[in-house]
This record gives structure tokens, sequence and C-alpha cells, in this order.
């Protein structure tokens, strides 16, 4: 019955999302707004449907919330075309650095001086809530492959660099709190184990069998001509499974990986397509069910000019996209949903205090503290400081330290922070978010 129940809520939420897309297209909301309004709705406070348990679906949540982060990276780094060495790269890797590293230094030290909570819970919590979310964030990422806007791609760099990336810290706070504080050798041992190995396998891992599958994919598709007939959403799958396994096997972070791993296949098809400034996909577009009919009617328009590579590539990277995008969205809804159900139970009113200053200080102060030079104006800067959405890549870090030794008190202040401050932050940011971007656009336009 129960579930039943819960797929009749995903069913329901998902209609109405359907039916009323159109009015909210023209609304300053964003679909997680509305999704975790809906899930107060039919959660305790609200109509009582359901209920949540945290403790008891830990470990399920936790392979959920990671299943939703590693499609929503994969995507991001499919769409991010620029070449690696790129000076616009550098916002990207700032962001998921420098700031990072500010802002789980500033949230710590709110917490433990205004809360009063211990080092620990307080790293813990700063690590937890630093990286910003690449599932909640779509609107201030970049629209497409073509998209070069240096706001909106730096955010989109830095939400699927900083979910790899705050992971050490994560591990860093947990050990912490298990010793108490410095006492043992365990400090070596994480800088060489979580810094300086796990990062950069993760990376290049990722990198190089997005690359190499991408490359051996598209030659293998040219010379049996079926650039058409392929199932790339099989392929979709198999990358980021293998992207993620093979990581974590060596002891590297899947999430970087899988990222590493979607930027990967993206300059492959670069290459494939002659450095065209034109991403494949705009070039060869299919049609709905375009393996199931003749290949010469399974793209739009006159495609005659277009070279094997280009049809190939376009094809594949239009159907990654689109499964992807759909996978991602289907688990914000869901979990938002959810977010929502349990709320109410897990609320903190401390958690306003900690989300503005974390909102309207630390980030802000965090990202004007790096020297940026030429690659973001003032405009850019602020509006960059602002748009640190946090979403499912926290709830994700929040069950991974529930279930590797997050306990008693600490586990229950841990919870109900993060979620309240989730929380704030879909409401703060999904009610800004469009007018700011709107403002933003009109006036880049009136620069060009």
């Amino acid at each position: 019955m129960t579930f039943i129940l819960w797929m009749a809520v995903l069913g329901a939420v998902l209609l109405i999302l359907a039916l009323t897309s159109s009015y909210l297209r023209w609304m300053p909301v964003t679909t997680s707004a509305v999704c975790l309004l809906l899930g107060i709705c039919i959660g305790p406070l609200g109509m009582d449907l359901l209920h949540l348990d945290i403790k008891g679906s830990a470990r399920w949540m936790e392979h959920l919330t990671e299943v939703a982060v590693l499609f929503s990276l994969f995507v991001s780094g499919l769409k991010l075309r620029l070449p690696l060495k790129h000076r616009t790269w550098r916002i990207a890797f700032g962001m998921a650095g420098p700031v990072m590293l500010l802002t789980i230094l500033g949230t710590c030290l709110v917490l433990h001086w205004l809360l009063g909570l211990s080092w620990g819970v307080s790293l813990l919590v700063g690590a937890i809530l630093a990286p910003t979310d690449p599932v909640l964030a779509g609107l201030v990422q970049v629209n497409n492959a073509q998209d070069y806007d240096s706001l909106r791609f730096g955010l989109s760099g830095e939400a699927g660099l900083n979910d790899g990336t705050a992971f050490p810290f994560v591990i860093f706070a947990l050990i912490f709190m298990q010793h108490g504080g410095f006492d043992g050798d365990w400090l070596g041992g994480w800088v060489l184990k979580n810094l300086l190995w796990a990062v950069p396998a993760g990376l290049l891992v990722g990198y190089w069998m997005g690359r190499g599958i991408g490359r051996i994919t598209l030659k293998m598709r040219i010379t049996n001509a079926d650039s058409t007939l392929s199932p790339n959403d099989y392929l979709t799958l198999a990358l980021i499974a293998l992207a993620y396994v093979v990581a974590e096997a060596i002891g590297g972070y899947g999430f970087l990986s899988v990222f590493a791993a979607g930027l990967g296949l993206r300059q492959a098809e670069f290459k494939s397509t002659g450095n065209s400034q034109t991403p494949a996909e705009h070039l060869a577009q299919p049609v709905v069910g375009h393996m199931e009919v003749e290949p010469e009617h399974a793209l739009h328009g006159d495609v005659g000019q277009l070279q094997d590579t280009q049809i190939a590539a376009g094809v594949m990277m239009g159907d990654m996209l689109a499964f992807g995008g759909l996978v991602e969205r289907s688990m914000e809804v869901f979990l938002v949903t959810l977010l929502g159900v349990v709320l109410v139970s897990h609320w903190d009113w401390r958690a306003l205090a900690v989300g503005a200053l974390l909102f309207c200080v630390i980030r802000p102060l965090s990202v004007l503290s790096i020297p940026w030079g030429t690659l973001l104006n003032g405009h850019q800067r602020g509006l960059v400081g602002w748009f640190g959405i946090r979403g499912i890549g926290s709830i994700y870090y929040l069950f991974y330290a529930i279930n590797h030794g997050l306990v008693g008190t600490s586990s229950a202040v841990a919870v109900n922070l993060t979620l309240s401050v989730i929380a704030l932050s879909i409401v703060v940011h999904g009610l800004s978010t469009q007018p700011m971007l709107v403002w933003y656009e009109r006036r880049a336009q009136a620069q060009r």
C-alpha cells in the first residue's frame, strides 16, 4: 500500500507540473519550489498522506540521491563544450576550489561561534552545505553546448566539480569527529588518499573513458553505417556506470569521474566534427523514433552537406542529452517532494540565521575575495555570489554521513540544519533566479 501511495503521489506531482508548466513559465518561481510546497501539503502538516523516517530510509536515500547527482553531473559535463585550456574554465576552477574552501570555513565558524556547535559538527555541516547543486541549478547553468556566457559557464563548471571536491572535506569532518580532534596520525593519510589521489584519479579516469569511448563509438557507427540506429540511452547508462565504478575501484571520486566522462565525451564530439563552433546536435537533429525508421528519414531538414561524423555525433549527443535530462528532472521532482514531506518534522529555526549568512555574506564575500580580473565584471561577480543554490548534492552528503558514523545528537543537529537550509535555498533562490536572470540578459543585450 505504501509503494502504491508513493507511486500515486509521484504521478500526481508530475501531472500537476505538466498541466501548469505554461503558467509557471511566466511566474518568478522554479519547479523545485513548487515541488517543495506540494511535499509540505501532502506531508504531516497538510493532508498527512506520507511519512518518511530519515534514519530508517538512510541507506536507500543515499543511493537514490547519488543516482540523481550522477545523471545531473554527466549532463552538466556534456553541456560544457569549451576546450579545457580556455580561460573561462578558470572561473569554474576558482569557484570549486578557493571559493568552496572559504565557504566551508565561513559556515563552520558561524555554526561554532553563533550556534555553539562543536567543531566536528560545524565542519561537517559546513562541508555538506558548501557545494552548489547541479540538479536544482538548471536555470543558472548553460542553456546548451553553444552557450559560452562566462556567468552561466562558470556556475555550470562549479556545480559539476564541487560535488566531488567537497567529498574529501565531508570525510575529513567525519574522521575529525571519530578521533575527537587531530589526535593520531590520520591527517597525513587523509591528505594523501582523499586529496592528492582521489581527486585527480577521478577526473583523469572519467575524462579519458568518456573521450576514448566517444571516439570508438563514433568510429564504429560510421564504419557500420548505423549513425541513426544505435540506442544512445544504453551508452549513457553504460558510461555513467563504468566511469563511476572504475573511479571508485581505484580510490577516486566517482562524482568527479562521471562529470569528467561527460566532459570527455563532449570533447570527442568537438574533435570529430572538426572543431566546429556549432555543436553536432544542432547540425543533425534526429526525429522522434529515429531508430525505427530508414536512415534517410531519421533526421530533420536537409543534412546532405553534413559529414558522417557530424551526423553520428549529432544523433548521439542529442539522444544522450535528452535521456539524461529526463532522468535528472524526474529525480528532482521526486526528491524535492520528499524534502517537503519531511521538512516539518526536521525544521530548525536556527537555519534562518545560518541561511541568511551563507547566502548573503559568506558566499558573496568568498566570491569577491578572489582576483577574477577580466573573467567576470562587477555585475557578474554579484550574481555568481548570489546563485549558490544548495540541493540534492547536499542531501546525498547528509545521508552518506548518517551511514558512515554520524550518530546521536550530532546526527539530529546535522539533519535538521541541512534540510532546513536546503529548503530555504530552494525558496529564496527559486523566487529570485528568474527575475535576476531576466535583468542580466537584458543588460547583456543592451551592451552588445
